[in-house]
């Protein structure tokens, strides 16, 4: 591993030494938000951003950036959302069950949908779902607009996802067998 500034590994080195070279990331800007000082010659402008990292595979992650110029928010709330990826517990296209997370204001409804349903949802918490692989699902959000918040929330609610066999193994016990359809006809 080759060392880059301050002894620390460079990224190209840190990406490969995690396993997570070749991995397909993908990167969408939820929100930026530009706030103003006034200063003794005018207003000096900063910016924040909100983005959301996911391999469409079950992990994902969002990160905050601030900086002086948007290109510089963006790239460091990048970095934030690739170091807090997370994984989340899915069923297929969908999520195992229903869910509700609240974040400050923010409240979200997460419920599983049928196949062909896509993902029903509003534009801060449809980025988080479909960063993180989510292909059908219904939900709603509720309380506060908060981008911050809702991408939040919705993090929240799908870290609360599990699914029936971790349930049952966490429990010690085992999962019961699928009923056979029987094939006599029933009696009346």
């Amino acid at each position: 591993m080759r060392p880059g500034r301050r002894g620390r590994p460079s990224p190209e080195a840190a990406g490969s030494a995690d396993g997570q070279a070749g991995e397909e990331l993908t990167e969408k800007v939820v929100f930026i938000n530009r706030s103003a000082k006034v200063v003794k010659g005018g207003r000096r402008f900063s910016f924040s951003a909100l983005v959301v990292v996911g391999d469409r595979k079950g992990r994902v992650g969002i990160g905050l950036g601030k900086a002086g110029e948007v290109a510089d928010a963006i790239r460091k709330g990048s970095d934030n959302a690739r170091r807090n990826m997370l994984p989340v517990a899915l069923l297929a296209a969908t999520i195992p069950h229903p869910v509700t997370a609240t974040y400050g204001g923010a409240r979200v409804l997460l419920r599983p949908a049928s196949p062909g349903t896509g993902v029903i949802a509003g534009k801060t918490v449809r980025a988080v779902l479909e960063s993180a692989g989510v292909r059908d699902v219904l939900s709603k959000s509720l309380g506060s607009k908060n981008a911050a918040n809702v991408a939040k929330a919705t993090l929240d609610a799908l870290l609360q996802l599990r699914l029936r066999e971790d349930v049952f193994r966490l429990r010690g016990l085992s999962l019961p067998a699928k009923a056979a359809p029987s094939l006599e006809p029933a009696s009346v």
